[in-house]
């Protein structure tokens, strides 16, 4: 009984929070969170919990390799040459809701003048989400250009 009272007690201000529960239909929602330092597993080092953090969030058209200017092989880029669709800003616990019409979209963050994002699918699409009609999809951006892995 004191099990499932905790639980409620820390699992509906969430819910309550969701878009889902604010009446959002479609879109994305989720956390950014700045990863660094050495993130490799350790028996003798336990890793410490991803920080949530205030940023901005560059929705674009879903992007490829070939339609960008990219630095390198790195994660930064220092043109997109797709459609911004819409920018959203993060609160300072790093969650963030946009709504966004059904379609596949590429999410970006920005270091200074470039943007960045350091995941991809087997397409070469970035940093790649995709949303359905009348759902919130989630998703976590993590903003990890300082962590080695």
């Amino acid at each position: 009984m004191i099990k499932t009272i905790l639980i409620l007690v820390y699992t509906v201000p969430f819910l309550m929070n969701s878009a889902n529960a604010q009446g959002k239909k479609t879109g994305i929602e989720g956390y950014v969170f700045r990863i660094s330092g050495n993130r490799m597993p350790s028996p003798d080092a336990k890793l410490s919990p991803p920080k949530g953090i205030k940023a901005v969030l560059y929705v674009y058209e879903l992007t490829s390799f070939n339609q960008v200017t990219r630095q390198g092989e790195s994660g930064f880029y220092s043109a997109i040459h797709t459609r911004l669709v819409q920018t959203v800003t993060s609160d300072d616990s790093g969650y963030f809701y946009a709504s966004l019409p059904p379609g596949e979209y590429s999410l970006f963050t920005k270091k200074d003048a470039l943007f960045y994002a350091n995941n991809f699918d087997g397409n070469n699409h970035i940093a790649p989400v995709k949303v359905v009609g009348h759902k919130i999809s989630q998703v976590n951006v993590n903003v990890d250009y300082d962590a080695t892995y």
